[in-house]
């Protein structure tokens, strides 16, 4: 028998639907099915569900039983209203697109590569390139877009990436770790709505909880009053601690409503800087800019998170071959099993060549290697077997 190559197997590729948010770049995490997107970070957002949480039923438990008989069954109602108002915009604000711009795809970055070059030039060795900048003209006044790097797209007005999240946020304002994801033009409402609950609902629990051990005072004395309610002591020390950075949270962002800005525009000081650039985005009305920031339309994702998109995914030889071994197996079996035994009769396919069947059983053939020659033990076999009768006839003959 003479050596032959094994051909290489191609990889068997099975095609697969998955959700876009399966594959989408960035440091996010996605749950229920790509409905809620949070940062990687929730550390310090359970933390904020812990403290409100907490506080809250402290308040239930101790407070509001006392309250409700000496005072009014009005104040535990309330205090669940607005409890559940603050716990709706943590949510909203925490598990929300908050704007994230999607990346370009290879196509479009290599196009965008191509305009720069044609519009820098060929650049001088040494020299630095210029910056990756285009100039809009907004409200009579020059905007400039700065080129991201890792997203590959001139950002939009207003826009910034993220370094926590890996994503470029449009009307980008800053990533707060309490709410644990990125603040900006999709969930920016939500998120002052809910320091403003907040806000409120820390002066209720606080001012209640003054009321109710000064009411218990009044019969039971200041100490025997504090002894008897630790769960009033506690939320006292939470509620003071934290009202006075949830209410600066909230008055700073309303001051930022007012003029229509973003934290990180305040922070850059980009319309209050040395050239004295004025806001473009500013209607000159604090009306108007709080209108449109808190009762503009909302803007749908551009993400499309849900959508399905096609995945080549290899299948592995480990569980492709028990599959083809045993078909094949089976239809062997049932052609032997058809077929009847037949004698080979059929010459041999390539001179210098036995066919299968005219093989000596005895003899050893070439073993498999490496390689088209053959290796030097070999023996040719010989040419047919009229060959071999005409070789035992010369030989006779001679003796």
């Amino acid at each position: 028998m003479c050596c032959r190559r094994k051909r290489p197997q191609t990889p068997l590729m099975t095609i697969r639907k998955v959700r876009k948010w399966e594959k989408l770049p960035g440091k996010n995490t996605f749950c229920c099915d790509g409905r809620v997107m949070m940062a990687r970070q929730k550390g310090v957002f359970y933390l904020t569900l812990f403290l409100i949480i907490g506080t809250c039923a402290l308040f239930f438990a101790f407070e509001c039983p006392y309250l409700a008989v000496h005072l009014s069954a009005a104040i535990p109602v309330f205090a669940a209203a607005l409890f559940l108002f603050v716990m709706a915009m943590l949510l909203r604000t925490s598990f929300s697109d908050p704007g994230v711009l999607p990346r370009a795809l290879p196509e479009e970055a290599t196009f965008i590569e191509m305009e720069i070059e044609a519009a820098n030039g060929n650049v001088p060795s040494g020299q630095r390139p210029p910056p990756r900048i285009r100039n809009v003209e907004i409200n009579n006044q020059i905007v400039k877009l700065k080129y991201c790097y890792t997203c590959k797209i001139f950002r939009p007005p207003r826009a910034s990436h993220c370094s926590i999240c890996d994503n470029c946020v449009d009307r980008f304002d800053h990533h707060c770790p309490w709410v644990g994801n990125c603040v900006g033009k999709r969930n920016y409402r939500y998120f002052y709505l809910f320091t403003l609950s907040l806000s409120l609902l820390t002066i209720y629990i606080f001012t209640f909880d003054i009321v109710h051990v000064v009411m218990r005072s009044v019969d039971d004395g200041f100490l025997s009053t504090l002894k008897e309610t630790p769960g009033t002591v506690l939320e006292v020390l939470v509620c003071f601690f934290t009202l006075w950075s949830v209410v600066g949270l909230t008055g700073f962002h309303t001051y930022l409503i007012s003029l229509n800005q973003t934290t990180n525009e305040d922070i850059k000081g980009s319309w209050s800087g040395k050239n004295r650039v004025q806001n473009p985005y500013s209607h000159k009305n604090i009306l108007k800019n709080c209108c449109e920031v808190l009762c503009g339309p909302t803007y749908p994702s551009v993400l499309d998170r849900r959508g399905l998109m096609r995945e080549d995914s290899p299948v592995s030889a480990s569980s492709a071959a028990p599959s083809s071994s045993s078909s094949s197996s089976f239809s062997f079996s049932n052609h032997s099993k058809a077929a009847p035994p037949t004698t080979k009769t059929r010459a041999p396919l390539i001179p210098n060549e036995h066919t299968p069947d005219d093989a000596d059983p005895g003899a050893a053939g070439p073993t498999e290697h490496d390689g088209d020659r053959p290796p030097s033990s070999f023996v040719p076999p010989l040419a047919s077997p009229e060959t071999d009768a005409e070789a035992s006839v010369a030989k006779d003959a001679n003796h």
